[in-house]
């Protein structure tokens, strides 16, 4: 499917790995133009090599923490500067501490809420007007399945994330006619973050080997394995395009039909 895209400008904020690289690959593919930013030289580099493989337009990597409002402001305006405009924002975040409730202080929720919540409004207040201008502004914020269904031991993700939803779903009424916001719930998805803790529970004894603990990870999933990382990224490209005009305000899950609610 021709997402029509081509010459779209996308800003991904961190998605030098993971699904926020996904998504912006998604993107790449479907000829836009594509800014990623990131805390790691490294990954940087690495993301912006496979992002100019991936499409025709042109890719921009730059060194930006997203818990930080200054960082994000300058992130936008060199974007804006090198393209001329904005089109598609998608919002992603590394992930918080795990643990149960009664071993985060109050600076794990603080930086929790920094990183998840704050991150998206500092984007968000930045590309309004950007995306206001464009003819096809549209918005599409990755957070997790843990808005609508808990998980053991992720206290923060569970309760801080949920923040995004109500943001998101306010702002989709806000900003539109003229710019769709929308939010997606993944799932597990075989991300490098996932290939390491599936190697950690090797390396302790948990599972014999990669395979039963994919398998664990699978478990009680529909679908009976785990997400592609490009699985959840053309869900956020078909989102951030005009063949998704009408869809705005709208929460989807990514996850094989694990959720029960």
């Amino acid at each position: 499917m021709d997402l029509g895209m081509e010459g779209n400008v996308a800003l991904c904020t961190a998605a030098s790995s993971g699904l926020g690289l996904a998504s912006a690959e998604a993107l790449a593919r479907e000829g836009a133009h594509v800014a990623i930013c990131g805390t790691t030289e490294e990954h940087l580099e690495t993301a912006g090599e496979q992002l100019k493989a991936a499409g025709d337009g042109d890719v921009l990597a730059v060194e930006a923490d997203i818990t930080d409002p200054d960082h994000v402001s300058a992130f936008v305006e060199q974007t804006v500067d090198r393209f001329g405009g904005l089109d598609h924002v998608v919002t992603s975040a590394g992930g918080v501490p795990s643990g149960p409730f009664v071993e985060m202080d109050d600076r794990d929720w603080y930086g929790a809420y920094d990183m998840l919540v704050m991150s998206v409004v500092w984007t968000c207040r930045e590309v309004r007007p950007h995306l206001e201008d464009s003819d096809a502004g549209s918005i599409v914020a990755i957070t997790s399945r843990t808005t609508q269904e808990v998980a053991d031991d992720l206290v923060l993700s569970n309760a801080v994330r949920r923040g995004v939803v109500g943001l998101v779903k306010t702002l989709s009424r806000e900003f539109a006619p003229e710019v769709r916001a929308n939010t997606v719930l993944p799932g597990a998805h075989e991300t490098p973050r996932i290939e390491e803790l599936i190697e950690q529970a090797v390396e302790r004894g948990d599972v014999a080997d990669y395979e039963e603990g994919y398998a664990d990870w699978a478990d009680g999933i529909p679908l009976e394995r785990i997400g592609d990382p490009q699985e959840l990224g053309d869900a956020v490209a078909f989102l951030s395009s005009d063949r998704a005009s009408y869809v705005n305000g709208a929460a989807l899950p990514v996850d094989g039909g694990s959720l029960r609610s």
